[in-house]
């Protein structure tokens, strides 16, 4: 890998956590998905990048992250998974078995970041005492994405210079035998993702919606992107008429 692909490699992973691409970091620039074609692109292989992206996907299908915990960064995972994989010559399903461990170590970057981020919070709170708009506003943004850059931006360049070397010594060492069973467990990861996924569709009244997919794709043969905009329509359909019910009920 050369060291400008690195160098964007590393901005990308930045960026994805930083409020500056109008907030899309987390719901766009994070998903392993989108991260895997933006590596792809960045190393000259955007449908490797892509496969091995939404393979990675998978796993965090009911990926959340509610107040200072994280179970996983989805965002390491899919710009270092996929550009590791990639210049080393992997394919989607053992590069499931690099998603999970560095999604674990992105977690020690998270809570690093989190811990120092609260001492700005008291710059923010002394701000605020003495009624100073415009230094609560820079406390909020200026130290805590400076310390945002230092943490995430050296620390993928260097595992991306270095990574793959490890990463081949690495599979060297272990052998044959050890990377087909890393790949037999990466093939049953994304029964994780989806099983949480399901945990989150399959309760009340959506549980219709969600076998009507199946019936549309089995019985009518539509593909993913039909299906799709059906359940886009019967979504709204269904907001709509939950509200007038709700509405009626206040009104009766």
């Amino acid at each position: 890998m050369e060291l400008w692909q690195a160098i964007a490699i590393a901005l990308m992973y930045y960026i994805s956590d930083s409020p500056w691409p109008i907030g899309m970091g987390y719901w766009v620039l994070q998903r392993p998905l989108v991260a895997g074609f933006i590596a792809g692109v960045i190393l000259g292989d955007p449908v490797t990048g892509t496969i091995i992206g939404a393979t990675m996907n998978l796993i965090y299908l009911g990926h959340i992250t509610a107040g200072g915990t994280m179970p996983g960064d989805m965002a390491l995972a899919g710009y270092l998974g996929t550009a590791l994989a990639i210049t080393s010559g992997l394919d989607a399903q053992a590069a499931l078995a690099l998603a999970v461990p560095l999604g674990l170590l992105g977690t020690v970057v998270w809570f690093t970041r989190m811990s120092i981020s609260s001492i700005f919070v008291h710059w923010a709170d002394k701000y605020a005492e003495e009624g100073n708009i415009r230094g609560v506003m820079l406390m909020n943004f200026v130290p805590a994405q400076i310390l945002l850059f230092v943490i995430k931006v050296p620390t993928l360049l260097i595992a991306c210079l270095y990574g793959p070397d490890l990463v081949k010594g690495v599979l060297d060492f272990l052998g044959a035998d050890i990377l087909h069973a890393l790949m037999v467990i990466g093939g049953i990861l994304p029964a994780l993702g989806i099983a949480l996924n399901l945990r989150a569709i399959l309760k009340g009244s959506t549980i219709p919606y969600f076998f009507l997919g199946f019936a549309l794709s089995v019985y009518l043969k539509l593909d993913i992107v039909a299906v799709s905009i059906f359940g886009a329509i019967l979504a709204f359909l269904h907001i709509q008429f939950t509200r007038g019910g709700e509405n009626r009920g206040i009104s009766a």
